[in-house]
């Protein structure tokens, strides 16, 4: 097996990590100052508490792992008050606007949606590294309630991400979505958490 020392400054924009690791089988070995995230912070906003005890134990645990890597915050915008007597769509527009608070203007926000992009977890790692090197400074993802998002907040994301073509409930994305964050990391960093 070639072990191939990228340096700090590597970038090659022709060919893709998913490139090395799966078609050429080649394993390279990370310089400890290749992967940085300095100057980048990354917040993840939810619409309501955690509601499962299991849930909030998975996201802590995930979450003391990831700041290792890199700022990271979860900031939780508080759920509507009597959403019953809401239509739908005046549920997504009030989550939306309060969601829209919450961004900076210069914010890259990237919005957990059905329709959205997927990825595999190693095509997710070089998506955050690419936000890095393309110098993004405050980067947002958004889980929001169980029916979606407006129009205003979808013209506002700069990223649809999909995790999976299958349902899963929105707090169950939660954890799911922080794992795999946690991962995309230890990929960067070619760490054994992920194996190819």
């Amino acid at each position: 097996m070639v072990k191939i020392i990228l340096p700090a400054v590597y970038i090659d924009k022709n060919v893709s990590f998913t490139d090395y690791f799966v078609y050429t089988k080649v394993q390279i070995k990370f310089a400890n100052n290749y992967f940085t995230a300095e100057g980048m912070k990354i917040t993840l906003l939810l619409s309501g508490k955690t509601e499962d005890e299991y849930l909030t134990k998975g996201i802590t645990k995930y979450t003391g792992r990831l700041v290792h890597y890199i700022p990271f915050e979860i900031i939780v915008v508080p759920s509507l008050k009597n959403s019953k007597n809401l239509a739908i769509e005046q549920q997504k527009q009030k989550e939306s606007e309060a969601f829209i608070k919450s961004i900076p203007a210069a914010g890259y926000v990237v919005l957990l949606d059905e329709h959205g992009k997927e990825f595999t977890s190693v095509a997710f790692s070089e998506f955050l590294q690419k936000q890095i090197n393309s110098g993004v400074r405050n980067l947002y993802f958004i889980i929001g309630g169980p029916y979606g998002f407006s129009n205003e907040i979808l013209q506002r994301a700069d990223q649809l991400l999909s995790l999976s073509q299958m349902t899963f409930s929105h707090q169950m994305v939660r954890l799911l979505f922080v794992e795999q964050l946690y991962r995309a990391f230890t990929i960067l960093k070619n760490e054994s958490y992920h194996h190819f």
